[in-house]
């Protein structure tokens, strides 16, 4: 049985080409993936869903929202979950403040899947 057996992601990503490219690799993993385009469909699907292991956010998303903001009452659902932020500006996260930098690691965009499959290998081990 692999890793990715049973782990549930949810990817959030407002770009739909990198959101289809991160599914579809994510899928081929053997992932179950669950997909927001938004900030909406991913309260959304945090509100409905009972289990979730990762959270892959994109840091900058439409409406001023960041992934900080999806990440944080995300944890205070669920304090085991892990998460990943992703942005083409990294140091914005910093300036963020979150305390969430301390568990998520950002992966700057661009990323190989190499690096994206290594980082869900370390976060979900």
């Amino acid at each position: 049985m692999s890793q990715a057996s049973g782990k549930i992601i949810l990817v959030v990503e407002d770009e739909a080409i990198f959101l289809q490219i991160l599914v579809e690799y994510l899928d081929g993993e053997g992932y179950r993936v669950l997909q927001a385009g938004s900030a909406q469909e991913a309260f959304a699907i945090l509100a409905s869903k009972p289990q979730l292991d990762l959270l892959i956010t994109d840091f900058r998303l439409p409406d001023g929202v960041t992934g900080v903001m999806i990440a944080e009452p995300a944890l205070k659902l669920r304090p085991d979950l892990k998460i990943i932020y992703m942005s083409g500006e990294p140091e914005a996260i910093f300036a963020s403040g979150t305390p969430t930098i301390a568990l998520a690691p950002i992966l700057a965009k661009p990323f190989t899947l190499r690096r994206l499959h290594s980082q869900i290998q370390s976060m979900l081990s």
